[in-house]
């Protein structure tokens, strides 16, 4: 790299542990410290592939009071690898903001390729993916409404995440807005044991979501108008 200092930005896997890269591996047991959302599920990763450097939590609610520490770090020679609990780090997840500030500090930011969960799910929904939108969590309450209606002129693939315990009203409130007859494809534990992919229009899926118990992390792709 042609900086004396960098910032390591490490995707980890989504679900299965199997999926990390070995450049990843490598990256990660070179680094001095890392920083992850969780030391918890970060630590279960790491003893699997017996790397032993100190955590530290970097997540979206510390984010702006720790970013000018770990900036400073890396400036005084400390090399830091950035990961997430799942996927890539800044994809609905804390990262944009130290990535932001190395920039402005002429640090050098090495962001390796690796999982994202939007990316199997939009290629295996059997929905265009030529051109698509990546939309993330949808705001919870205000402003949520209005998005949905934007989203109905969308003529590329719309991607969103949601959690279990939304899915049933997100679908719900897409009927309202598009239609029944819309395309709809629902990937969730994605690479792990009970992965499964819903797939139909809008109705179908809302009638076989309401047949089930949903957990899991949850990638929506929605077919464009």
């Amino acid at each position: 790299m042609s900086s004396e200092f960098y910032l390591s930005v490490v995707p980890t896997p989504i679900g299965n542990l199997n999926d990390i890269t070995l450049r990843a591996v490598e990256t990660l047991k070179e680094s001095d410290l890392i920083l992850c959302e969780d030391t918890r599920t970060s630590k279960k990763l790491l003893d699997k592939y017996d790397i032993n450097k100190p955590l530290h939590s970097y997540h979206i609610h510390n984010e702006h009071k720790v970013v000018n520490r770990f900036i400073n770090k890396i400036l005084s020679g400390v090399q830091v690898a950035l990961i997430s609990d799942a996927g890539t780090p800044s994809i609905s997840d804390p990262g944009y903001l130290i990535v932001r500030e190395a920039i402005k500090n002429n640090i050098e930011v090495d962001c390796l390729p690796g999982p994202t969960a939007f990316v199997p799910a939009l290629v295996n929904s059997g929905i265009s993916s030529d051109k698509f939108v990546f939309e993330g969590f949808l705001p919870k309450k205000k402003g949520r409404a209005t998005r949905i209606k934007f989203l109905k002129e969308e003529k590329r693939s719309i991607i969103i995440y949601e959690s279990p315990y939304r899915i049933k009203k997100l679908i719900s409130e897409l009927i309202d807005v598009f239609g029944e007859e819309r395309k709809v494809s629902i990937s969730r534990e994605l690479t792990k044991i009970h992965q499964e992919n819903i797939r139909g229009k809008l109705s179908d899926v809302s009638q076989k979501l309401n047949e089930k118990n949903i957990k899991g992390e949850i990638v929506i792709i929605i077919e464009g108008a």
